[in-house]
């Protein structure tokens, strides 16, 4: 197969010889110029004065004065225009930014067009009485009258508001221009028709050979005609008589400029225009995941030894979001591999590291504490790259973090040293930012990893930008808008890929196929979506408007794709497409329509596939542990069994052995400053205690004392001359600063709430408040004891020997119910905050039972040994043995009037715990001697419910 630029190549050597020093070819894209360039000096044999190779977009800048601004300057220019001629401030600049990209394109368009701006902006009614339109054709004039037929079935209002938005667009495009102008700067269209407009273009060559356009905008069209006019251009067009001679819009420009500017090869060249007729081997594969067909490209590559034939073999992505996975896949065999599409700057590490980094400076900062909060700071030191910007970094973390400091204060010279104030100081933030990305990027250049490098480079060339944007005074945004800015940016900027283009299997983008031509192609993900790209009409200009007036439309940008796909494939010897055929959500999974056009056109077969995962899924049985001497001599050394132990290993004894004797921790950050369940629960204790301690009388309290408290939200106990009485927002609040915040106990400056924490305040003061009314209907009532803890040892036999094992735990609040009666008792009160309440249970051995973990009998059991402990072995607050009830408050469901959280046992109330002391102890027993016996491994539980949110489930393959 000989190429395009090969045919290209042989006609410039025959016409200019081996000198081409005044020759300039102009190409559409750059990457064309290196493979032309290639096949010249192997074509001519000798030594040649090459051409010089410059793009369109080249040719323009050359020939003017001012500079094509940058997308980021372009935009604030274009915000500061609109809000300068609307008044409008209600849009932020990051709300701007995207329709201002739009506003931008459309004034972009309407220059390439070399359309009156003027009118296209016209205001509606003044359009429709507008007598002199004779400008316009008669098709455009009846697109006009089916825009102004169809606008007045408009709903109310959109019609007003959009004449009022369309009578503005002029002023905007006109002041826009004068902004740029007058800084000697301009947008590429401006740009460009400034060139074409003017009386005589300076040339630098003296002939300009234009390789391989396709669609030509008016200002192209005008420069094509001028140099045409004055000898000074040739043109070299890449077509196939498949499309030209059909209706198939793949042709549909071609075949407008063929008789206006020659071709400079043989149109009856049949070997160069007659190739898609001939017989190719053509494959449509269908895929459930974009995942499988890039592993696909492994044996693609394989078969036949494609990737032997290197630069002729091209990998074509038509969602470029696969890059990172297709180069996983590609095969060792392939000793080089170019790559044309940029790599995306947001799925490198160091765009989630200006993420943390700029959380931190703004979300973590408190400025009544003047200090970072740990959570935000861990999150930076643990990041990847966190060891680039602090020594010894682990070891830092593991200071902070037992120190237990909830706010780091930052030091003079630190990794901290800025911290936030007001607007005025975004500009030191971003200096900040991008002095930071310096450092990361010096310590870590020691790795000597190109992609970190480059990743590097990009983030602090952006930053630096926005920097010096703001220092001008073309950047005004708080951090707020500039952080969501910031991600805009972040998101549409790639890294390009640095290589010997011309050597190598070839991955690229769509656009970076435009006049090359290869032997294998595999094009990825060819739906409809993606093949044609981003067809839409976003605009402020409607469609009929448009085409109207010859601007560019969904048919002109379907028309540039379809011309893209046919080329790709018109002198390929072998064609394979891939598309998913995955139905999920507003995703249809259909193949491109172009695709589907090739089958119904093409009189050749096409080979149909689907791929499909030859993998199963993995099923692991969970296996047993022995207890062998290892875990023997680790059971020995435990002398203390928690209810929560003893209940874990009861729900799943492996699950205790990870906790227990593997010792391996579930993940448990102290510095989390989100009130989860565990947090919240927390929270709602220590208040409970700071409530009954602060604002209740010590001895008895009576309902007369709990309605003040329900309606005041203070105390009824008396206090000092000069001392402000306790009030219940002071106990929750110092519940949330002593177990959040890790503040001491008694500090009267309590760090201020985020919003989730004040939503999860005022739960827990409504909770208290049903604490209390539950409470009111026991008055009067002592509460004896919070939060303290009860012990008792236990003799059991191991291998015929007594070992004592110590039991026991924490108990929430010991009180008497009933005072001043013969049914007076204590009760143990274990507070739940969760959803799901216990439920009855008939007799003990059902609380040891497994069966009824999802009765939560765990919570029954653990009430009734601190029950059964208290009213043996615990003679500081219970020195009489009185009667003990256990009782479990679910907060949740305690709404009702017969709301009892004393457990009952088979219907009956538990009065009190020790008429079940024999069998509960005898069964308590019997778990420890089986947890303790050499003999019963830990096995996995056999009810897979108990697997769904266990943090070992990965380890035991569940």
């Amino acid at each position: 197969m000989i190429t395009f630029l090969e045919y290209v190549a042989q006609d410039l050597l025959d016409k200019y010889g081996t000198d081409m020093s005044g020759i300039a070819v102009v190409f559409p894209n750059k990457r064309a110029s290196l493979f032309l360039n290639q096949a010249l000096a192997r074509m001519a044999g000798r030594p040649l004065w090459s051409p010089a190779y410059i793009t369109i977009s080249d040719f323009f800048r050359q020939h003017s004065e001012l500079t094509v601004a940058d997308p980021i300057k372009s935009i604030c220019d274009l915000y500061k225009t609109y809000g300068e001629v609307t008044g409008n401030v209600g849009e932020t600049l990051d709300q701007f930014y995207g329709w201002g990209q739009l506003l931008l394109a459309d004034f972009d368009d309407i220059d390439k067009n070399m359309a009156d701006a003027h009118r296209v902006f016209s205001n509606i009614r003044d359009l429709r009485e507008l007598d002199d339109i004779s400008y316009l054709n008669e098709e455009q004039k009846a697109e006009l009258h089916r825009f102004f037929a169809n606008f007045d079935d408009n709903p109310e209002g959109l019609k007003e508001r959009f004449i009022m938005l369309w009578g503005r667009l002029n002023d905007i495009y006109n002041q826009f221009k004068k902004k740029l102008h007058s800084q000697g700067l301009a947008y590429e269209g401006m740009l460009y028709r400034e060139v074409v407009e003017e009386d005589d273009i300076q040339t630098q060559y003296k002939h300009y050979v234009f390789v391989g356009f396709n669609v030509l905008q008016k200002v192209e069209q005008r420069l094509f005609k001028r140099f045409k006019d004055e000898e000074k251009a040739s043109f070299y067009w890449d077509y196939d008589r498949y499309y030209m001679r059909r209706t198939n819009e793949a042709g549909n420009y071609i075949r407008r400029w063929l008789d206006r500017f020659p071709n400079a090869l043989p149109n009856d060249c049949d070997d160069l225009y007659d190739n898609l007729d001939k017989e190719k081997e053509i494959s449509f594969i269908s895929a459930p995941t974009e995942n499988l067909q890039a592993r696909f490209i492994t044996e693609w590559l394989r078969d036949g030894d494609r990737y032997k034939d290197g630069k002729r073999t091209a990998i074509v992505l038509c969602d470029e979001h696969l890059l990172q996975t297709v180069i996983h896949c590609i095969p060792n065999e392939v000793e080089s591999l170019n790559v044309t599409t940029g790599y995306p700057l947001q799925q490198t590490p160091i765009a989630s590291m200006v993420t943390q980094l700029l959380t931190l400076q703004t979300e973590g900062f408190s400025v009544q504490e003047q200090g970072y909060r740990l959570h935000y700071v861990n999150r930076v030191l643990r990041h990847p790259y966190g060891k680039y910007l602090v020594p010894d970094v682990a070891e830092v973390i593991e200071r902070l973090n037992k120190e237990r400091q909830f706010y780091i204060t930052p030091q003079a010279g630190s990794l901290f040293e800025y911290h936030p104030g007001d607007r005025r100081h975004l500009p030191a933030l971003v200096d900040w930012l991008a002095e930071t990305i310096r450092t990361i990027g010096v310590n870590g250049a020691t790795d000597k990893d190109p992609l970190f490098e480059e990743s590097i480079f990009r983030m602090f060339t952006l930053l630096t930008r926005l920097s010096d944007l703001m220092a001008s005074g073309d950047l005004e945004a708080d951090k707020i808008i500039f952080r969501r800015l910031l991600t805009q940016l972040i998101a549409a900027t790639s890294i390009p890929f640095h290589g010997e283009p011309a050597r190598g299997v070839q991955v690229m983008g769509v656009l970076e196929t435009r006049n090359l031509d290869f032997d294998h192609v595999l094009v990825l993900s060819c739906n409809e979506g993606n093949m044609p790209k981003g067809v839409d009409d976003s605009s402020f200009i409607p469609h009929l408007i448009r085409k109207a007036y010859d601007l560019t439309t969904i048919e002109n940008k379907v028309s540039i794709y379809s011309y893209y796909f046919h080329s790709l494939i018109q002198r390929a010897k072998d064609i394979t497409f891939l598309y998913n055929n995955s139905t999920k959500g507003s995703r249809t999974g259909e193949m491109s329509r172009f695709m589907l056009q090739l089958m119904v056109e093409w009189n050749h077969p096409i080979h149909r596939q689907t791929l499909q995962a030859g993998q199963e899924p993995m099923h692991s049985e969970a296996q047993a542990v022995k207890k062998d001497e290892a875990v023997r001599r680790k059971l020995d050394e435990i002398s203390y069994f928690s209810p929560t132990a003893i209940n874990t290993y009861i729900s799943c004894p492996l699950k205790y052995f990870f906790k227990y004797i593997a010792g391996i921790k579930e993940n448990d950050e102290t510095d989390v400053d989100d009130v989860d369940n565990r947090m919240f629960g927390n929270i709602f204790h220590a208040a409970a205690q700071l409530m009954y301690e602060k604002l209740l009388p010590k001895e008895v309290i009576t309902a007369k004392d709990i309605d003040y408290l329900l309606k005041t939200g203070k105390s009824t106990r008396p206090t000092s001359a000069g001392h402000i009485p306790a009030t219940l927002d002071d106990v929750v609040d110092e519940a949330f600063a002593t177990e959040l915040f890790h503040q001491q106990a008694g500090s009267r400056k309590h760090p201020k709430l985020n919003g989730l924490q004040l939503i999860n305040r005022e739960v827990i003061i409504k909770y208290l408040h049903q604490l209390l009314r539950i409470d009111r209907r026991m008055t009067p009532l002592r509460v004896i004891g919070h939060e303290f803890d009860v012990r008792q040892t236990l003799t059991v036999k191991v291998n015929g020997t007594e070992k004592q094992i110590e039991t026991g735990g924490r108990i929430d609040r010991l009180d008497e119910i009933c005072l001043n009666t013969d049914c007076s008792r204590l009760r143990v009160v274990d507070y739940k905050t969760g959803g799901k309440a216990a439920e009855p249970l008939k007799n003990v051995d059902e609380v040891f039972d497994p069966k009824n973990i999802g009765k939560k009998s765990d919570y029954t059991m653990q009430a009734m040994l601190y029950s059964l402990i208290e009213a043996r072995h615990d003679p500081e607050h219970n020195p009489d043995h009185r009667p003990v009830s256990p009782a479990l408050l679910f907060i949740q469901h305690a709404g009702g009037k017969d709301y009892s959280p004393v457990l009952s046992m088979d219907g009956e109330e538990i009065t009190d715990a020790t008429i079940y002391e024999k069998d509960f102890f005898r069964n308590l027993t019997e778990k420890l001697e089986e947890i303790n016996n050499p003999d019963i491994a830990f096995v996995p539980t056999d009810d897979w419910d108990r697997c769904k949110y266990c943090p070992y489930k990965q380890m035991c393959g569940r």
